[in-house]
């Protein structure tokens, strides 16, 4: 009887030790996603001309540091945001995860008015091309079919802050309703879009 219950233990023996490394590995797997890579879909039209309902962005979750998983304390602060930068992050507002472009960071006095911006005094667009934004070498075709929504008047971005608004100036729901986003805060960066509905598999670069 003993050697008999032995043998009949060994399988669910092996079994449950299988089991244990299969939960383990989806564990990891699961980590690593929220750690360091991750997807975004898309969905409102808050960010045309640069975003569309239903696109799939590619997120790097190590951009601007790495993440004890599951969790929003930093291991290793890598960099901080920046002007142009296409974030992912929870709204203050009410925690919903949202997808925006960082447009002035701590420190820059910003002005919004009709849509456009001025940041430190100087406009990011020109009389040639009055609905094209530049920060740096990034370029944000604005959608101002629905009006530039409300103003923001001269204001100083605060410590440890960024202010992060839609491309689609007249129907976005941004900092200009729930105010400043803590850097901090930010979960990753958006470098490309891989899925888009009438074109498939893409990879287009943000």
């Amino acid at each position: 009887m003993p050697a008999h219950s032995s043998e009949g233990t060994q399988p669910s023996r092996r079994w449950g030790v299988e089991v244990r490394q299969l939960l383990l590995m989806l564990l990891m797997l699961t980590a690593a996603r929220a750690s360091f890579a991750n997807h975004y879909q898309v969905p409102s039209s808050s960010m045309e001309n640069t975003l569309f309902p239903g696109d799939r962005v590619a997120v790097n979750m190590m951009a601007y540091g790495v993440r004890f998983p599951f969790t929003e304390t930093d291991l290793i602060a890598v960099d901080q945001p920046e002007r142009g930068d296409i974030v992912v992050f929870d709204s203050p507002g009410d925690g919903t995860r949202l997808i925006k472009r960082v447009v002035a960071v701590a420190g820059d006095t910003v002005e919004l008015a009709q849509g456009r911006l001025r940041v430190n005094g100087r406009a990011l667009s020109n009389e040639t091309q009055p609905d094209v934004e530049v920060f740096g070498e990034r370029h944000s075709v604005l959608n101002l079919g629905r009006g530039g929504g409300p103003d923001i008047p001269a204001s100083v971005v605060p410590a440890g802050k960024v202010l992060v608004l839609g491309d689609n100036r007249g129907n976005s729901a941004d900092g200009r309703f729930f105010g400043w986003v803590s850097a901090d805060q930010v979960y990753g960066k958006a470098v490309a879009v891989y899925y888009r509905r009438d074109q498939g598999f893409v990879w287009k670069e943000l």
